[in-house]
């Protein structure tokens, strides 16, 4: 039985993880005095975060696994519910994520640890949510789900290409221009 899409899925939680854990390590090196803000840098990040998981990822979770799984699986109901209303509130959360950065941006020195602590709980927010999804939906999932619904699951997830270029490459930009901006270790950039 094919299960193309758990792989897809896990690629796409490993490339939200490198851009959380990048930000993270920009923050501690402003926080340590060994990096200056890059504003722009930090507002594509979160771009990043927002057009693939937020636009693409999360709702073929809803469309695709979390519905298919939903109709073979009772004991995964509370699970997806609260995992479908994570993504009902992402948009709200990376609103939240936005503005404390256009607060830092607009206050300079004084706005950096509203930053830092608004950062902070969406990385452990998104942490505890995709160990949710790939400690209990995912097993769920391998466990109940019919080829013919695995079918279904791996043409919408497939149709995901490489989670670092988005749909037909449209954020191979996005992500390029974070990559040799970003100081190392988090990218190319000086």
């Amino acid at each position: 039985m094919s299960m193309k899409s758990l792989d897809v899925i896990r690629d796409e939680h490993r490339a939200l993880a490198a851009m959380l854990s990048g930000m993270r390590t920009i923050v501690q090196g402003i926080e340590a005095g060994r990096l200056k803000p890059d504003y722009d840098l930090l507002a594509s990040m979160i771009e990043y975060i927002d057009k693939v998981p937020e636009k693409v990822h999360h709702p073929k979770e809803n469309e695709y696994l979390f519905a298919k799984l939903r109709l073979r699986c009772a004991a995964a109901l509370p699970v997806i519910e609260a995992l479908e209303e994570e993504h009902r509130l992402g948009e709200a959360r990376i609103a939240t994520l936005r503005a404390a950065l256009e607060d830092y941006r607009q206050q300079g020195e004084t706005g950096f640890a509203a930053f830092s602590d608004a950062l902070r709980i969406y990385i452990a927010d998104e942490w505890y949510h995709m160990n949710t999804e790939e400690g209990q939906i995912l097993p769920l999932a391998k466990a109940h789900l019919t080829e013919e619904d695995w079918v279904e699951i791996d043409a919408a997830f497939l149709a995901n290409d490489n989670p670092w270029q988005g749909p037909a490459g449209e954020y191979a930009a996005l992500f390029s221009r974070i990559v040799n901006t970003a100081p190392s270790p988090v990218g190319l950039g000086g």
